[in-house]
């Protein structure tokens, strides 16, 4: 047994009944598995009803009896809801619950029960073995790490436990990333998982050195992406640099993972745990193909409602009547932050930076990060109350501590935040050209 099944098991979640459930439905026949899809997600929409608060506001007296005339609950729902947003019907020893990190500009809250989270991670174990890997293999990990020593010394435990390794990603350099491929050369990585943008800067790196990383660490398989969307020329990067294939992992930590690269870069979607709808502007479902957007049902989550949930994302799909065929799925991608130094960071450092401050003040709506010049770095923050002094000072050490001191930050309230056309928001992004 790996050290992460040990840990849910120890934690009360019941991972060996989830194993079962999965196997269960993925050995349902194909015309036994749609009847199932379509109970299933009428079945935790009545839960839902009859249980939660928030959830029979949200619909009014009665459940339409049409799926396309349920409501669509979006991020800003949940933030601005004053009714309770945890069933009545879960014990709070039976709660998982967390935080979103804000990469899409709207953190929030969020629970599941027990199962719906060993569910998660049943799913995770299944779509692993495509790839020849476990629970258990070497993983080299590129992710943030917090620095408060407490928070810190934890992280780096379960690193040490899980048999993983993490190369945090505040520093990007020449230097930095060195240092990074000696660690190669003594360890026997099974795959590499983080950060699309990290990763491909240290492709890009051993490229300029002419450096291929499966030469020097032939155990290495994959490389997964995560948080951000790995593009196919991203991965020809990866590809050029390490040696072996770039696949990419979507999903999102409030509800689950929604679907996953095979080699060949095709999507299989978590059909088992999630009811997924790609609907047009007009909210109607998308079948003649093209971009639309991303809506998502929790099939097994009775804590919290995120049923017909819009995460803010988009895809791109071939025509279809009878299921969903994902070309493109268009997710979060944050750009490099460059500094007087001359190291650079990922953009997702701003999660570290802006979590236990901006979030914590309890006003926060949405907010963005901009890098105007080399030295200085723009907040655009939607909130209820103007941002306090002390965690502006706050705000500022953080950006010493994770980036580095010298850096001058601006905090502007505003009424709203720019979007694309297609409604997204790049969470950090660079003016400098």
């Amino acid at each position: 047994m790996s050290f992460l099944e040990l840990s849910l098991k120890l934690k009360g979640f019941p991972f060996s009944e989830a194993e079962n459930e999965l196997n269960r439905i993925q050995c349902l026949s194909e015309s036994e598995f749609k009847i199932w899809h379509e109970n299933k997600k009428w079945e935790i929409v009545k839960y839902h009803f009859e249980n939660n608060e928030f959830y029979k506001n949200k619909i009014g007296k009665s459940l339409p009896e049409k799926w396309e005339d349920i409501p669509i609950i979006k991020k800003t729902d949940y933030q601005n809801s004053g009714f309770k947003l945890i069933s009545d019907s879960i014990e709070k020893k039976d709660l998982y619950t967390g935080y979103t990190s804000g990469s899409s500009g709207h953190p929030f809250s969020y629970a599941k029960d027990k199962f719906a989270h060993a569910m998660t991670w049943a799913l995770i174990k299944n779509r692993y073995d495509n790839f020849g890997l476990t629970f258990d293999s070497k993983q080299a990990r590129f992710y943030g790490i917090p620095f408060e020593r407490k928070d810190y010394i934890i992280e780096r435990t379960k690193d040490y436990l899980a048999n993983r390794y993490r190369f945090p990603v505040f520093d990007m350099s020449d230097e930095k990333l060195k240092t990074f491929f000696e660690k190669f050369t003594k360890t026997k990585f099974d795959y590499i998982y983080g950060y699309t943008n990290s990763i491909v800067l240290f492709a890009r790196y051993l490229i300029k050195k002419n450096i291929v990383l499966k030469d020097v660490c032939p155990t290495l398989k994959i490389c997964i992406c995560t948080s951000e969307n790995c593009a196919e020329e991203d991965k020809e990067v990866i590809k050029n640099g390490f040696g072996i294939t770039g696949v990419n992992e979507y999903g999102t930590s409030e509800v689950d993972l929604i679907a996953f690269e095979d080699f060949k870069g095709n999507w299989k979607l978590s059909n088992e745990n999630i009811y997924i709808e790609i609907l047009d502007e007009s909210g109607r479902k998308l079948t003649g193909g093209g971009e639309g957007r991303i809506i998502l049902t929790a099939l097994h989550n009775k804590a919290m409602p995120f049923i017909r949930y819009e995460i803010g994302d988009t895809a791109v799909i071939e025509p279809s009547d009878s299921k969903i065929i994902i070309k493109k799925l268009l997710g979060g991608v944050n750009d490099i932050i460059q500094l007087p130094s001359g190291k650079k960071s990922s953009g997702i450092t701003f999660y570290f930076i802006s979590r236990g401050v901006l979030e914590r003040s309890g006003n926060l709506r949405e907010f963005i990060i901009k890098q105007i010049e080399i030295n200085k770095f723009v907040f655009e923050v939607v909130s209820d109350e103007d941002i306090s002094e002390k965690d502006k000072a706050e705000l500022q050490k953080k950006m010493d501590i994770y980036l580095e001191p010298g850096l001058n930050i601006e905090i502007n309230r505003v009424e709203k935040i720019e979007r694309t056309k297609a409604g997204k928001m790049k969470h950090f992004h660079s003016l400098l050209k």
